[in-house]
């Protein structure tokens, strides 16, 4: 509880020093699915389901030439999330989303045009940037496929 307390209270300092400073801040959100393709046909199907817990990196170079890495985990819908508060003046500018690993035994393999995805990102603050989903397969698809 006092963590909490601590990080409500670093929180606020930060959001007074962007009111106090003058400095417009900016907000971005980038996020995506990662989804295990069963039958290893590269369209998302009835078969095919999310997975929770595949690990994706998201690293972004800011307006001013800052490069910044992002870790995030898929949740139990599968998707991930990264987002950020900065000045308008460090916003985002290029980014570049990959997959990392896949913790499912059952479905562990990258497909084949999931290996990394560049993108600019020209959003207003507040508003969010979806990436194409991620694949991963099975080792061998299931004899009903």
């Amino acid at each position: 509880m006092e963590s909490k307390s601590k990080n409500l209270v670093l929180g606020f300092v930060v959001l007074a020093v962007f009111l106090i400073s003058g400095v417009k801040s900016w907000t971005g959100e980038i996020h995506g699915r990662v989804v295990c393709d069963v039958c290893a046909d590269s369209s998302i199907g009835p078969e095919d389901h999310i997975l929770e817990g595949a690990e994706v990196a998201v690293l972004c170079i800011t307006k001013s030439g800052e490069v910044v890495n992002y870790q995030a985990f898929t949740n139990a819908k599968g998707i991930y999330t990264v987002a950020e508060t900065m000045p308008e003046s460090d916003r985002w500018n290029t980014c570049l989303a990959r997959p990392i690993s896949s913790f499912h035994d059952h479905c562990n393999h990258l497909g084949d045009r999931s290996t990394g995805i560049k993108f600019t990102y020209s959003r207003p603050s507040g508003h969010f940037h979806t990436v194409r989903p991620f694949v991963y397969q099975p080792s061998t698809a299931p004899s009903y496929c």
